[in-house]
């Protein structure tokens, strides 16, 4: 794999990730402002600037990831999905101050030692 498609892929699985924190916030924001002040939880998500914004960049990545896709096998491509997975969960604990256990964080480390098993195993 080359440089620019490695930066491509990790570009994707990158922005993919953060559209999804900016989603879970916008979310939790729109929920709680419905419960508030009534109205509808969609209503309130379509005028959330952290939804939109989510929206747009998870749109990016998946521009990113066909672009990805149209140059780097599916079979290195896939596996670097469990990166974006690690992303989520730290900045899940981080940044919107979700509860983690030590189960999570033991199997994000399984995840990791599969992503690296099979990088390993491309190299050959």
């Amino acid at each position: 794999m080359t440089l620019p498609s490695l930066m491509l892929l990790l570009f994707a699985v990158f922005s993919s990730a953060g559209g999804q924190i900016m989603l879970k916030h916008g979310m939790k924001s729109a929920a709680a402002a419905a419960g508030h002040g009534g109205g509808s939880v969609a209503l309130r998500a379509a005028t959330s600037p952290w939804v939109v914004l989510g929206l747009v960049v998870f749109a990016v990545s998946a521009l990113a990831w066909m672009a990805t896709l149209a140059k780097v096998p599916l079979s290195i491509a896939y596996p670097f999905n469990a990166l974006g997975y690690l992303l989520i969960v730290l900045a899940g604990a981080t940044v919107l101050h979700e509860r983690t256990s030590m189960w999570t964080w033991g199997g994000s480390l399984l995840v990791v030692i599969g992503l690296v098993t099979v990088m390993a195993g491309q190299q050959r």
